[in-house]
């Protein structure tokens, strides 16, 4: 085996793709051998190396650095200069490495080095469409290890005492709700994998697709072992390209390892998986309206009981977990429930990936114990606040989420914390907001958000979500009443117990926060018809 001294890896996801990634790498490619350096530096493609929305990206290694807005004109100073002479590109470098030059910081904000990668340990690292390199960093051990080693139930006992629960935002136990399938007999079972990322400002699953497909196929070999399931289904978001392309690939190669299909590793475990995508409905992220999407009807939620458990896909007891849950599968098997109680909180053990966007010096996707502080979201791995703005807020879990102002900075990010004051985890999308941003703004482009959104089943959430945007507009172009956030918050509750799905009931919680926060702004909208921020247009509609 040939031994390099360094190896650059050129992140591939949907942002640098985008941007021109593969041109970068076949320039790479070129001025490497141009420079007869062919036989000491390797050019690798890998998937998401974090940082996004910076343009093409790469990471020198083993010297651990980062270029960002790279361009294939860029190309020959970075191979003169970094890999024949040992100089940094100082105007490419990304910005959290100058920041640690200049103050002595051990690692820059989005360095893995500062994360707890269980889920991402392989992003970044491997290339995600060969199989031979995640069984060489202990790809399908856990597999093997439960077909060999362990009777279904003793998986199921194993993912219960980790603690894990769903990491889709609803933080529902999940070795509990695999041990309700298991219990159920019935010679046809089914394992979902809820790959419809359609929370606004989460793109973490896509992360994990992009950067690591077989350690969900792995997940779900192990979900279906444990329950007694024979198929599975992984449902993705219809926009997801690259992800689709890369976990097709997966699958393609799964199955000539003999690692799905029948007889697996010559054991009496058979499993066999399938792809479909979604057609773009946000709805269809509630586990019964995936249901009958991937039945061929209209994606609407179900009547609950029964639940999925025991009366899911075509009738037959179905797990559905989320891509992340899935992903974590693997590294309990392995290391044991006492190693995932480890990390984290005691009420939510493991870790969680976030999604850190808006005014942040630094945005991209992180993975740390839960527990942490909205704060050290922000300031530690975000960067702080872009051009030297003033926090305001954070949207945190998406449009179904919380706004959170200065006063929870300090509150631990966990579910069971975050429960305690009415506030969601949800997916972990956190969007961070200067106080350039209108309250009022957020919550119109919020509610228009769910008004769209809406699969119009039940009167509840089909007339509330269009009454609460009329209500928003109101107050957005000056016309609101004093009675406004009144009205708007019974109306919001009435959904909560009224509307079929999450998708009503969940409109409560950025509404209630946001007039909980900022009642002040909101009342300045009302009775002086005026916005702070100068983003609503008083007068209009």
């Amino acid at each position: 085996m040939r031994l390099y001294r360094s190896h650059v890896l050129v992140g591939m996801d949907t942002f640098t793709l985008l941007a021109g990634a593969r041109k970068v790498k076949e320039h790479l490619i070129r001025q490497i051998e141009k420079r007869g350096l062919s036989d000491e530096i390797k050019v690798l493609e890998t998937g998401s190396l974090g940082i996004t929305n910076r343009g093409v990206v790469l990471l020198i290694y083993p010297e651990g650095c980062y270029y960002v807005n790279v361009k294939p004109e860029d190309v020959p100073e970075i191979v003169e200069e970094h890999l024949l002479k040992g100089r940094t590109v100082q105007r490419l470098l990304f910005k959290g490495e100058l920041e640690r030059k200049a103050v002595a910081l051990p690692e820059s904000p989005l360095d893995v080095r500062r994360q707890s990668r269980v889920v991402l340990q392989n992003c970044g690292v491997i290339d995600p469409e060969n199989i031979d390199e995640y069984i060489g960093r202990g790809g399908y051990e856990a597999l093997e290890r439960a077909l060999f080693q362990m009777k279904p139930q003793e998986v199921i006992e194993q993912v219960k005492r980790s603690g894990l629960v769903g990491r889709g935002g609803a933080g529902f136990p999940t070795g509990l709700k695999w041990e309700i399938s298991a219990k159920v007999a019935s010679e046809e079972k089914y394992i979902i994998c809820n790959a419809d990322e359609g929370e606004p400002g989460t793109f973490k699953d896509r992360v994990i697709m992009e950067g690591d497909p077989h350690r969900v196929i792995e997940g779900m070999l192990l979900a279906g072992y444990a329950v007694g399931a024979n198929k599975g289904f992984i449902y993705i978001r219809g926009e997801y390209a690259l992800s689709i392309q890369r976990m097709e690939k997966a699958i393609k190669q799964a199955y000539e390892y003999n690692l799905l299909g029948s007889n697996i590793l010559e054991t009496n475990f058979s499993f066999d998986l399938e792809m479909r995508k979604g057609a773009g409905a946000y709805v269809c992220g509630e586990e019964t309206a995936l249901i009958e999407s991937l039945e061929g009807k209209r994606g609407e939620p179900r009547n609950k009981p029964p639940y999925p458990g025991t009366c899911g896909l075509w009738g037959k007891p179905t797990v559905v977990n989320n891509v992340e849950t899935l992903a974590n599968i693997p590294s309990i098997i392995v290391k044991g429930a006492d190693w995932f109680r480890s990390l984290g909180t005691k009420e939510t053990p493991g870790t969680k990936l976030y999604t850190i966007l808006g005014h942040v010096v630094n945005q991209g996707v992180i993975e740390v114990e839960t527990g942490i502080t909205l704060r050290k979201i922000i300031f530690d791995y975000g960067g702080g606040m872009k051009n030297g703005r003033e926090f305001k807020a954070a949207l945190v879990g998406g449009a179904a989420g919380c706004f959170l102002g200065k006063d929870m900075l300090d509150v631990k990010m966990d579910y069971t914390t975050l429960k305690s004051y009415k506030a969601v985890l949800g997916s972990g999308a956190v969007l961070v907001m200067d106080t350039s941003t209108c309250i009022v703004d957020m919550l119109r482009c919020i509610l228009d958000f769910f008004k769209r959104e809406s699969c119009g089943k039940c009167v509840p959430c089909r007339m509330g979500t269009d009454r609460l945007y009329r209500l928003i507009v109101d107050i957005s172009s000056g016309k609101g009443t004093k009675d406004h956030p009144k009205l708007m918050l019974e109306l919001a509750q009435m959904m909560n117990k009224a509307s079929f799905c999450p998708l009503g009931q969940s409109v409560l919680l950025p509404l209630s926060s946001a007039f909980k926060y900022f009642e002040d702004e909101v009342m300045e909208h009302i009775l002086d018809k005026r916005c702070p921020a100068g983003v609503c247009k008083m007068g209009e509609k």
